[in-house]
């Protein structure tokens, strides 16, 4: 359910499940921290989804029996967030719950027109993993941070783009191709000067 693919300098990592809206399984969520975990020495990584959903969040059933709370969603976004490459989230979709702690760990976010953003743990009786508030609240800041986590707001693409929490809104069918073309000076650079701005960014 977790497929990669290499071309050149660009390492896409695609959750296939759209049956079940990419909703992601414990074994699923251990399997994408393997591969970044195994992503060092990779230029660019590309995330993205099978179908019209990029993830629903935890599968149900498994988050009713303990997934919700398992440190296997802050490993992935870790892994994520220490990255020396540039990584992507190409959000073929819509973006929900514990997903979205994925999205918030890379350096990019570009969304589809009808991609839709929202994080409903509190309703649903469970904090939110222990990044994401302050990686959100980077992004947009504290007050529009408790809107989407304490107000319950459901964020569409045109209003995520205005308050930063993704960078472009893209065609569907350009989207992958995007993402790849916005790898293409960092693949051309010196490896140790993309890092080292990297690095100072993270400053």
């Amino acid at each position: 359910m977790i497929e990669t693919d290499r071309k050149g300098d660009v390492l896409t990592v695609t959750i296939n499940r759209p049956d079940k809206a990419n909703s992601l399984t414990h074994a699923m969520l251990s399997e994408l921290a393997d591969v970044m975990e195994a992503a060092q020495d990779e230029r660019a990584v590309i995330l993205t989804g099978r179908g019209k959903v990029f993830s629903a969040g935890a599968d149900l059933d498994e988050a009713r029996a303990g997934l919700a709370k398992s440190d296997v969603w802050e490993r992935l976004s870790g892994a994520i967030a220490g990255l020396p490459g540039l990584t992507i989230a190409a959000l073929n979709g819509t973006l929900a719950g514990g997903a979205m702690g994925m999205a918030l760990a890379c350096d990019l976010r570009i969304a589809v027109p009808g991609a839709k953003f929202f994080y409903p743990v509190m309703k649903l009786g469970f904090l939110p993993q222990p990044s994401d508030p302050a990686r959100m609240a980077a992004l947009i800041g504290p007050s529009r941070t408790k809107l989407i986590l304490m107000g319950g707001q459901k964020i569409e693409a045109q209003e995520a783009l205005t308050f930063g929490l993704i960078d472009r809104i893209v065609a569907p069918e350009d989207l992958l191709q995007h993402a790849k073309d916005l790898t293409a000076d960092t693949i051309a650079a010196d490896p140790a000067i993309a890092r080292g701005i990297k690095e100072m960014c993270r400053s």
